[in-house]
């Protein structure tokens, strides 16, 4: 390629880049609010500044869709309700069984209190570092910002672990009064567990039991938290509770939810589940098939 050819394709590449860079959200940049109630946290290329990304389609849930999980909705609403009021609340960690709600709660919370200014930024665990970018971004927003953090754990040396540690209280400066962090995890210490961690721990000559340093660096973070939800798996009945909710939700008549009971069964075994996420997938198959 001639030196006057290179040079007609650099001013083209730089010409396009320039008309693509007008169709992108600007790095840094508040978003429209009144696009949604919930938006993404991106990154521009792997290196690249974030912008928050506006969700078109958001889960339907409600509360009232949720069914076997009363004290943990109780304990989350409450929460919630206090931090859209103004008045102090809590950094959210919901932990346990797989498919017991812990995130649908949040997205149906989000539902429940949007009106009152509610608003939900999803985080994923890669981009933990830019807490302080996101939180300067709302900061002095009328609205209230929950900042979700789904299926959240670190292995060792994930730089992740200590920005999200440092952002719930941490930091020299102070949390704006507007966020807060609800974040789910299988792992209640969020941290992988080893048995020579086990090691660590020294006994007292009063008897008292100490963990070392290892087992306390990896309870620390979730200590910051100052609220945790425990989620347990279903038992029988629960599973066909929620699967005849979800059944009448698609139009099934009761007839037709007691007639599904077996093949519900079936498909939880076969799944090695009776969560409500299998629940949910079992009626809309069923539903679906008999419609």
């Amino acid at each position: 390629m001639s030196a006057t050819a290179l040079e007609q394709f650099l001013l083209r590449a730089e010409a396009m880049l320039g008309r693509l860079e007008t169709l992108l959200p600007q790095a840094g940049t508040a978003p429209d609010w009144d696009a949604g109630i919930a938006f993404r946290w991106r990154k521009r290329g792997k290196d690249g500044l974030g912008y928050l990304q506006p969700v078109a389609h958001i889960s339907g849930f409600g509360l009232d869709d949720l069914h076997r999980i009363e004290p943990q909705k109780k304990q989350i609403e409450q929460n919630t309700r206090q931090f859209v009021n103004g008045a102090p609340a809590n950094n959210v960690l919901l932990t346990g069984a797989r498919g017991t709600g812990k995130s649908s709660l949040i997205k149906a919370c989000l539902q429940q209190f949007a009106p009152q200014g509610l608003r939900l930024i999803e985080v994923d665990k890669d981009d933990l570092a830019d807490l302080p970018d996101i939180v300067d971004l709302v900061a002095g927003r009328p609205e209230r910002f929950i900042i979700f953090c789904d299926d959240l754990s670190f292995e060792e040396g994930e730089g992740g672990y200590k920005a999200l540690k440092v952002a719930l209280d941490g930091s020299i400066s102070a949390q704006s009064d507007n966020v807060l962090i609800y974040a789910t995890s299988n792992r209640r210490h969020l941290l992988p567990e080893k048995m020579s961690d086990n090691a660590t721990y020294t006994h007292t000559d009063d008897g008292d039991l100490h963990p070392g340093e290892t087992v306390e660096e990896k309870i620390s973070l979730s200590e910051r938290f100052g609220l945790w939800v425990s989620f347990y798996p279903f038992q029988q009945d629960d599973y066909l509770n929620i699967v005849a909710h979800w059944l009448a939700h698609f139009g099934c008549t009761p007839a037709q939810v007691e007639e599904a009971r077996g093949d519900a069964l079936r498909w939880a075994l076969q799944r090695g589940s009776r969560s409500g996420r299998v629940a949910w997938q079992f009626a809309r198959d069923h539903a679906g098939k008999h419609s």
